[in-house]
């Protein structure tokens, strides 16, 4: 698949580029709006004051506590550098991102959402390569930059976020149900075992053994734990095993049906907080949302996590993640600049910052893991604590050119399968044929 060249691509945007920035933000227009004239009104104080002057990409301003937290920490050593927000909302911030670099805006530090934008930025030309300017050493990014390394060899973006996938558990379901904690060291069978000794009730009283959100990570990602495979690579005989678990516990109602879910919209957070489900998969910024429901709950309740569930040939430890990174415009002028900030935020000091905001950084240690594990409502057993640890981190969707349609793809046929519209093996087929075509 060829690139394609930033000049058709600004041809076919310039009508429409006035326009779409606004119109794709939604209901975050205004904040937009009000980011570009503080940008401007900014940027010509700086030039007159010789201060530089860097502008940020950036979504959800005033609801994310790590973007101002990140600006401000690096501005308080470095007097010279004002760090300018430019919000361009969390609905189509990806393709609104693309937009503002069509219409040559006055952009140096890029926030990259997801791995299909990444892509695009790359195939439009529009991010500068990172390998000689990043240096803290790719090893402490625990495997991620590799997986952010296109085919020439090169990185364009550097994670400064990584959430990584735990399981959160009920402490009092279990202990009404005098059944022993789960182990940060659970393969899958054993995990599927607790689930079906977890499960109990009728109706509305029931309680589910596990939760399955309906997301493709929250099932077919099991399978990429051993290491081995990836779900780029074009094959996808290897996710049977999973299928095969989950729509067994589906069938035997160890889990809420997938059908009902879609149907009835309901959120993983309420099922989990509403108690039931006695597990739960999920992502590690759901710390956070548990932190603050417990906070404010009329009957609050015990919860704990351990890593994650993984395959008998994966390592515990292992897990799924998802990376924000920072990237830096090819066209900016203060690409230097841009860059010794990015260096800072991947630095100690800087993960030490996003980490007092209760995220966790790209770049974790035992210092930031204690400094989340310090903040108020997270649980205090050692399992709880250790869960933080992790052995290794494999992206969701680790990068590739054909990011977004390979999604596309797996995601139709992980409802196929989930629905019972197909069966495990026809659903696989397909992944394998249609993926094949566009690798091809």
């Amino acid at each position: 698949m060829r690139k394609i060249s930033r000049r058709s691509f600004l041809k076919a945007a310039a009508v429409v580029a006035g326009t779409t920035a606004l119109a794709a933000c939604g209901g975050s227009s205004s904040s937009t709006a009000a980011s570009t004239a503080g940008s401007t009104a900014a940027s010509g104080a700086a030039s007159e004051s010789g201060a530089t002057n860097l502008v940020w990409t950036v979504w959800d301003m005033e609801s994310t506590a790590y973007w101002k937290a990140m600006a401000d920490g690096y501005m308080a050593s470095h007097s010279d550098v004002t760090i300018e927000m430019l919000d361009l909302g969390s609905t189509d911030y990806m393709t609104v991102l693309a937009t503002q670099l069509a219409g040559s805006a006055d952009i140096d530090i890029l926030s990259i959402k997801d791995i299909p934008g990444y892509a695009n930025l790359i195939n439009l030309d529009y991010l500068a390569p990172m390998n000689d300017v990043l240096t803290r050493d790719t090893a402490d990014f625990n495997g991620t930059i590799e997986q952010l390394t296109t085919d020439d060899g090169n990185f364009y973006a550097v994670p400064f976020r990584n959430d990584f996938w735990v399981l959160f558990y009920n402490k009092d379901l279990f202990d009404a149900a005098g059944v022993p904690y789960p182990a940060n060291d659970l393969p899958m069978e054993e995990y599927d075992a607790l689930a079906r000794q977890m499960t109990s009730g009728e109706g509305d009283g029931k309680v589910y053994g596990t939760h399955y959100h309906t997301w493709r990570s929250c099932v077919s990602l099991f399978s990429i734990l051993d290491g081995e495979h990836t779900i780029v690579d074009g094959t996808y005989d290897f996710m049977k095993p999973t299928y095969d678990l989950v729509l067994a516990q589906q069938n035997d109602g160890i889990c809420m049906d997938y059908g009902y879910l879609k149907t009835s919209s309901l959120h993983y957070s309420a099922a989990f907080e509403n108690q039931q489900c006695a597990m739960m998969p999920m992502g590690s910024w759901f710390i956070a949302t548990l932190q603050t429901y417990m906070a404010e709950a009329e009957t609050p309740f015990n919860w704990g996590m351990v890593k994650y569930p993984h395959p008998a040939n994966a390592p515990a430890g292992s897990t799924l993640g998802t990376v924000t990174a920072l990237a830096i415009n090819v066209d900016s002028p203060k690409a230097e600049a841009a860059a010794d900030f990015i260096n800072w935020c991947v630095s100690e000091e800087g993960a030490k910052i996003i980490a007092e905001t209760g995220t966790f950084p790209a770049c974790g240690s035992a210092e930031t893991n204690q400094i989340i594990s310090a903040t108020e409502g997270f649980p205090q057993d050692e399992a709880s604590i250790e869960a933080l640890n992790t052995t290794a981190v494999y992206l969701e969707m680790p990068y590739t050119m054909y990011a977004s349609d390979i999604e596309t793809i797996l995601n139709a046929e992980h409802d196929a399968i989930m629905t019972l519209s197909e069966t495990v093996d026809e659903g696989i087929q397909n992944m394998n044929d249609q993926v094949s075509v566009i690798l091809a």
